[in-house]
């Protein structure tokens, strides 16, 4: 079983005129559409040329002045509304199968004048809306007058005139796919690290609260019975103190173990390398680690690495049922490749309750890749792929 989990995508469908039924000699449905399309373009076209000519003059008139960014701002505003319009009335009349494009940001005066001044839909809006005038004079007066003196032609010479508009529609009011694709990722990716920040944090505070902090709670309730019977009964009280140092030694471990869980003082200091060593010398099956990293990306990336591993060694030890496992790590190019084998009874994937859909979500958060492959019977080949990201203050690039 292979599972291929990689950064949000899509693919693209057939094109926007592949459903409209082909023009014929007859005033069918889909053409009296169009040519009520055609009728509507003088007055659309006016409407945002005027609309268009009127706030580009004053905003850029007063740009110099307090007020003219904010209106240049609240016009392209305007604009995106304008076009918002047009898609709307080119679906309904055109059949054009065209997206919405994503909001902008809600944020702060300063964040909705930036976004607005440079929010490229609004721009190709207000260009569709500056050439649109000649073109929609055109079409109205060429169907208006086809309608009484061209008529058996009129559903040919129909789709050609929509068929300019489908392609204006397309060029200019259609949205960016590779930009909205990332946009939506990103959007999707923000909250995978958000709800995993979330989980480590209750984490965290589970474990303190339960461990370490309670031990040192009964710690300091222990050592005040002990200066209590410290006169009266040194021997009882020697005895409760020894315990305590016991408590003091295993909170001190729990309390290392929590900051490992956090990020280990080894990768800080030593990088992957040893790190993974020292991962893999707690696994209880034998792991044969082999980095060949010459330099250290940035550190973020390090310690996704590191929890990554770990995390996929943990399921080696319980789940697997392997007699042994190697962990590869290698830098190709700008991305960082890591690869965990082991020989045991395989059938691993990303819905198994092992935790790996996790690792597939934190590492598609920064455009990395994660690959089970699990036949049944084994092996287990797991992958995955980490951009560089070199790391700062000049040690590697």
């Amino acid at each position: 079983m292979t599972e291929r989990i990689t950064p949000t995508g899509s693919s693209d469908g057939p094109s926007d005129g592949d459903r409209l039924p082909p023009a014929r000699f007859a005033l069918d449905r889909q053409t009296w559409k169009e040519i009520a399309h055609l009728l509507l373009n003088l007055p659309a076209s006016l409407i945002g040329f005027v609309y268009v000519v009127t706030m580009l003059a004053t905003g850029a008139g007063l740009a110099v002045t307090v007020v003219g960014l904010p209106l240049l701002a609240g016009g392209l505003r305007g604009s995106r509304q304008l076009g918002k319009a047009e898609r709307a009335r080119a679906r309904r009349l055109l059949g054009l199968r065209i997206d919405e494009p994503s909001p902008l940001p809600r944020a702060g005066f300063f964040g909705w004048l930036w976004s607005s001044l440079k929010d490229p839909v609004a721009w190709r809006a207000t260009l569709y809306d500056f050439i649109r005038l000649p073109w929609g004079i055109a079409t109205f007066v060429v169907t208006l007058v086809s309608l009484f003196v061209l008529w058996p032609v009129l559903p040919f010479l129909a789709r050609g005139l929509t068929n300019v508009d489908r392609a204006l529609v397309r060029g200019l009011l259609s949205p960016d796919d590779a930009l909205e694709r990332r946009i939506a990722e990103l959007e999707s990716n923000r909250g995978v690290v958000v709800d995993a920040a979330a989980a480590d944090l209750r984490r965290i505070e589970r474990d303190l609260h339960d461990g370490a902090q309670a031990r040192l709670v009964a710690l300091a309730m222990g050592l005040g019975l002990a200066k209590e019977k410290l006169l009266e009964d040194p021997d009882a009280a020697a005895v409760m103190v020894d315990e305590a140092h016991g408590e003091v030694k295993l909170a001190l471990q729990e309390l290392r173990d929590l900051a490992r869980g956090i990020h280990p003082a080894v990768l800080t200091d030593r990088g992957l390398d040893a790190a993974l060593s020292s991962v893999a010398s707690r696994c209880t099956v034998p792991v044969k680690v082999t980095a060949d990293l010459e330099t250290r990306p940035a550190a973020a990336i390090e310690g996704i690495a590191y929890f990554t591993v770990s995390e996929l060694l943990q399921n080696v030890s319980k789940h697997s049922g392997a007699r042994s496992a190697s962990v590869d790590v290698w830098r190709s190019d700008d991305r960082l490749l890591i690869q965990v084998r082991d020989d045991g009874h395989g059938g691993a994937g990303l819905d198994g309750g092992t935790g790996m859909a996790g690792l597939a979500d934190r590492l598609g958060a920064v455009d990395g890749l994660f690959v089970v492959d699990s036949p049944e019977g084994g092996p287990t080949v797991v992958t995955a792929e980490l951009p560089w990201r070199a790391r700062e203050g000049g040690l590697a690039r």
